[in-house]
């Protein structure tokens, strides 16, 4: 039985809020139940990595609780945030201190061919 999931978030809008929640919750809730979580963050949802974008969206118009703190939730539970090195070139280096890592493409690939990987994309 695999042993962690990775959720690789690659076409998730950031500017549509409702797409934004479960990739985090599902992090989250996996971390809890003692799974190895990574969330990788690459094209067009890479920009959620950069500071300053996550914290002014909201899944929800009107909750108190922001998409960064979603990512911070989830963080706290122990999932790893990692972003694609073409995501740099993209929007920068100026990045949330949950990043933990730069990862490139081959790195993708072989966890997803892992049999004890699940792979999640959004």
């Amino acid at each position: 039985m695999p042993n962690k999931l990775m959720i690789v978030m690659v076409n998730t809008d950031p500017s549509d809020g409702p797409e934004l929640g479960a990739p985090f919750f599902q992090a989250t809730v996996a971390a809890a139940m003692d799974y190895e979580v990574e969330v990788i963050l690459t094209a067009r949802a890479g920009e959620l990595a950069k500071k300053g974008v996550a914290e002014k969206l909201y899944v929800k118009p009107g909750s108190p609780k922001s998409v960064y703190d979603f990512i911070k939730d989830a963080h706290e539970a122990g999932v790893h945030f990692k972003v694609c090195t073409p995501t740099l070139e993209l929007w920068g280096d100026d990045l949330i201190p949950e990043i933990e890592e730069t990862v490139g493409g081959a790195y993708v690939i072989e966890q997803a061919m892992d049999e004890n990987v699940v792979t999640f994309t959004y």
